[in-house]
């Protein structure tokens, strides 16, 4: 086959090499388009990977609720009525609404912060309080100590977990926390963890963890809650479910069945649906894009056969009349052309993933909480791409490939 056919090969290289210029120029093209599809690609993919890492260990599939004011009158009641979520919301939503999976109850007095003493040391902080199922929702890595317990939210214990900022500003450097006193609000609690962010997620580090009765007694909050995290089955529709729940509370408060100020929510799907939509959106534009440029690149290298075809018209009629096939000429120019597709192709990648190894390496090091983590590229992807590559390069290629068989020998004679 001449494809096997050293020669073939010697006079690839001599045809190419007579103008570098012109062949290095052809082949950017090319190799700008799989630069950019990898690089476009692998970068999207790093922005997809570091947006999930930052809700890894959230239950994204969930709403947070809290109570509002009414927005109109009913039963009696005015408009602008304070409302409440308490603690046997959560039974209550449960029974009347099958599609939940679990509610956590939180408390925190983001208001007004706390005042968080220590020693000589005295800082305000937020102070939540939450049951040992907060985890399910929100995940905590542990620097040292342990996280809030069952036994100690049933027993009412003064225990607590700080973030590693509030460890920072009432301990000294290296000082071992566990099992240190702090004060809240004049009331002393012993710390049995210290936790820090585990990515670039919502967590906060300047927050004091109690337990949630604990909280409910020493802030006088009764059966008080400040707002829920409820997650949803994931078969169900999060909307949906949404619209339950708040018409089940409306009811239970006597509320206008038709006020959407009474209840406010916060939808955690939803957002987080968006997000990955866009994503998905970014690839395939990364595809359309690099798609595009890789075309474009491929039909600069027909236009500069068609020119190398012109030069070489002498060269060719000679080949025919000395009884060169009309296929051989064929085969010579289509083999040009996937030659300078692939190793242009071949040249862009390796530029695209060192930039990727490169980016990946720089961010994870100066940020590591910078949403852009692991930009790989699916291998499939590049095969896809490559072969998109090999066939437009023969199909682009039939055009000079064309012009050249459709030269005649004594034709190419007279041109000198």
């Amino acid at each position: 086959m001449q494809i096997f056919d050293r020669e073939t090969w010697v006079e690839i290289y001599h045809t190419l090499s007579k103008n570098k210029l012109r062949t290095i120029l052809t082949m950017i093209g090319v190799a700008w388009g799989m630069f950019l599809y990898v690089f476009l690609l692998g970068a999207a993919k790093g922005a997809e990977n570091g947006f999930y890492k930052i809700f890894d260990g959230y239950a994204t599939n969930s709403i947070f609720l809290w109570g509002g004011s009414t927005g109109e009158p009913y039963k009696g009641y005015p408009r602008g009525r304070d409302l409440i979520i308490h603690l046997d919301d959560e039974e209550y939503l449960k029974k009347q609404i099958p599609e939940i999976d679990f509610v956590v109850p939180r408390s925190a007095a983001e208001s007004e912060q706390s005042v968080i003493n220590r020693k000589n040391k005295s800082k305000n902080f937020t102070v939540f309080g939450d049951f040992a199922s907060v985890s399910k929702v929100q995940k905590k890595q542990l620097i040292t100590g342990r996280l809030l317990n069952e036994e100690d939210d049933i027993q009412k214990k003064k225990v607590t977990i700080i973030g590693k900022e509030v460890y920072e500003q009432l301990f000294n450097h290296e000082e071992n926390a566990i099992g240190q006193y702090i004060k809240i609000n004049g009331i002393y609690f012993q710390v049995v963890g210290v936790y820090r962010n585990p990515n670039s997620g919502f967590l906060q580090e300047d927050v004091v963890y109690i337990p949630f009765n604990t909280y409910q007694k020493i802030y006088n909050q009764g059966d008080k809650v400040n707002w829920m995290v409820i997650s949803i089955k994931p078969q169900y529709n999060v909307n949906i479910v949404e619209e339950k729940i708040k018409a089940a509370l409306r009811k239970k408060y006597d509320v206008a069945p038709t006020d959407e100020k009474a209840f406010g929510a916060w939808n955690f799907a939803e957002n987080f649906r968006k997000l990955t939509n866009f994503l998905k959106g970014l690839q395939i534009l990364t595809w359309f894009v690099g798609g595009l440029t890789i075309l474009a690149g491929v039909v600069a290298i027909s236009n500069i056969l068609l020119i190398t075809v012109k030069e070489r018209t002498l060269e060719i009629g000679i080949r025919r009349a000395l009884g060169a096939k009309p296929a051989e000429i064929r085969t010579q120019i289509l083999m040009e052309s996937v030659f300078l597709t692939v190793l242009s192709g071949l040249l862009g990648f390796i530029l695209g993933v060192l930039l990727l190894i490169g980016m990946s390496s720089f961010m994870g090091e100066a940020n590591p909480k910078f949403p852009f983590y692991n930009p790989t590229v699916n291998i499939w992807n590049v095969l896809a791409a490559l072969i998109l590559m090999v066939s437009l390069g023969l199909f682009i290629g039939l055009i000079p490939a064309q012009r050249a068989v459709q030269i005649k020998p004594i034709d190419a004679l007279r041109t000198e």
